[in-house]
């Protein structure tokens, strides 16, 4: 029988070593950097750095074996692969990097036939390591994780992201004012594998965002799902847009999710 448990060793390994990296890199790295989609969708020397440490490692270690870069792309795009294929997010929340606030991430998972079955959040400014394989529970440095016991959306914090266009996010901006007035708080911390994390350790009891790439979400979604919580990821969920990302605790998952479509969250 498949054993993921090895890979996340793997990931675990490789995202530490990379994390090393950023940390090193970033007193250079944030000096010059260049954008991608707009001019907010900002990429440093660091970003590419990271992932050709995690790409030279993960063809010493495992060869042959595809692999899908946010930052180098990959083998059909972002679509699902069969076999299995190795999912690398170099830096998970770049303009946090860029401005000094330590909550970013590297992020490597294991996808077998398109999902995850083992992955690693690495956090570089605190040396954190959330981890998850398939079936075998969530972890933060080998303590077990639990998503949160609440029933009263009332009573939930939901963490949200926006999208990078102008346009969009003024939508998704009417969107999260709609919500503020149903749940305790919101909170936009800028970096979704952590988010996804988050949700895991009942920090936050539910998160939504759009635009999500597999590299943002692969492993920290597999990481929210093993702790219990409720995860739908992009292409699941056409009331809320076909590009959504969703994590909720079990008593709110519902009341959130219905929250959310009479907010608007699914027309932006």
């Amino acid at each position: 029988m498949f054993d993921p448990r090895p890979l996340v060793d793997i990931a675990t390994a490789i995202g530490r070593e990379a994390g090393a990296l950023v940390q090193r890199m970033r007193a250079s790295a944030v000096v010059s950097f260049d954008t991608k989609s707009t001019s907010t969708d900002v990429v440093t020397a660091a970003d590419r750095a990271s992932e050709q440490l995690v790409r030279t490692r993960l063809s010493e270690l495992r060869p042959g074996e595809p692999i899908l870069g946010e930052e180098e792309g990959g083998p059909d795009g972002d679509a699902d692969v069969e076999g299995l294929t190795w999912v690398v997010d170099p830096i998970d929340g770049t303009v946090n990097y860029l401005y000094g606030i330590p909550w970013y991430s590297v992020s490597i998972a294991a996808q077998l036939d398109g999902e995850s079955v083992a992955g690693a959040v690495v956090e570089p400014a605190t040396g954190r390591v959330w981890t998850a394989a398939r079936g075998h529970g969530a972890f933060l440095d080998g303590e077990p994780l639990h998503v949160s016991a609440t029933t009263d959306l009332s009573l939930s914090l939901l963490g949200y992201g926006f999208a990078y266009r102008p346009e969009r996010r003024q939508r998704q901006a009417d969107t999260w004012a709609s919500m503020a007035t149903r749940v305790r708080d919101l909170r936009r911390a800028g970096a979704a594998s952590l988010d996804l994390c988050s949700v895991a350790a009942g920090r936050l009891d539910a998160y939504a965002e759009h635009g999500l790439g597999r590299w943002d979400w692969a492993a920290g979604g597999l990481i929210a799902a093993e702790a219990g919580a409720v995860v739908r990821l992009p292409g699941s969920l056409p009331e809320l847009g076909e590009d959504a990302t969703f994590a909720a605790a079990p008593g709110i998952a519902d009341a959130m999710y219905g929250a959310l479509v009479e907010s608007g969250f699914g027309k932006v």
